[in-house]
């Protein structure tokens, strides 16, 4: 919900610029880019910081299923999954990129824009339950986790560290 995520970082007036932009080009949008489009140079600062935290969140998971492990205090990594789970996640798939765009253009009446509309959410969400894959992971208390997830599966990094 990238509306909501702008909101609290209190740049919800740039909402319209996001709507515009995939995923992908959001995470790699530049101070430079963010300047062509008359973005303040505070709010460009803030926006680039912020989506430098998006990317590092893969590392953050890691970071705190470790500490669960370890028998640290639950109260931090709570929260942090709280305020990571408020944040643009894009679900995962195992497919390639040229995979990803010929489905993307075969569904053109399903706009790739970082904002839907009402009347393609239940639609999409079901979609997007449908396609995700299942985790399975054996043996989670107190261990590792199985299998090493794959770099980018977000989602199924969160999952790991909820079910630890």
């Amino acid at each position: 919900d990238v509306p909501a995520w702008l909101k609290s970082l209190r740049l919800h007036k740039y909402a319209a610029l996001f709507s515009q932009m995939t995923y992908e080009e959001m995470m790699a949008l530049t101070e430079c880019q963010l300047e062509a489009q008359n973005v303040t140079k505070g709010a460009r600062h803030k926006i680039v910081i912020s989506i430098q935290k998006l990317k590092e969140r893969q590392n953050l998971l890691k970071s705190l299923e470790r500490d669960i492990l370890e028998g640290g205090n639950l109260r931090v990594p709570l929260q942090e999954l709280h305020q990571m789970i408020l944040t643009p996640i894009k679900a995962y798939s195992s497919q390639s990129s040229s995979t990803e765009e010929h489905s993307r253009d075969a569904d053109s009446h399903h706009p790739s824009s970082l904002l839907g509309s009402d009347s393609q959410g239940s639609e999409c969400k079901d979609s997007a339950a449908a396609g995700m894959p299942q985790h399975h992971l054996p043996g989670c208390e107190g261990e590792s986790g199985g299998a090493p997830l794959p770099e980018g599966d977000l989602p199924g990094q969160f999952t790991r560290v909820m079910g630890k």
